[in-house]
């Protein structure tokens, strides 16, 4: 069992998380049950369920967990270029948001290839 407040991939993702609330706050409010809501709970999954894996007893169930919040990154990063489509957001802030994310995902992908 790990405990998800010493894993640096959780401290991150939990910023990251609150990176895409203080971006989405400057979406219309049109899209406050589209993009940003899709958004938010996109980006709450991933320090979610990190914190979920670390109760469990065996890596499979740990793997599984870590494998969820990968899908949720890649989730983040359509929504991210819609948003840009869209002109939500700019480029540059999508380049930052998709940096983290990037750091985020590698970081978790690595982890979970030292659980099998």
């Amino acid at each position: 069992m790990h405990r998800f407040k010493d894993l640096e991939i959780w401290r991150l993702s939990r910023k990251f998380c609150s990176d895409i609330y203080i971006v989405t706050g400057n979406f219309p409010d049109s899209e406050k049950f589209g993009l940003t809501n899709q958004l938010r709970r996109a980006s709450v999954s991933i320090p979610s369920n990190i914190a979920e894996d670390c109760s469990r007893s065996s890596n499979k169930d740990f793997s599984r967990f870590l494998e969820i919040a990968i899908g949720s990154i890649y989730e983040i990063e359509t929504q991210l270029l819609i948003a840009l489509d869209l002109g939500y957001i700019e480029q540059i802030k999508l380049d930052e948001l998709c940096f983290n994310s990037d750091r985020i995902l590698k970081m978790t992908s690595k982890f979970r290839s030292k659980l099998k």
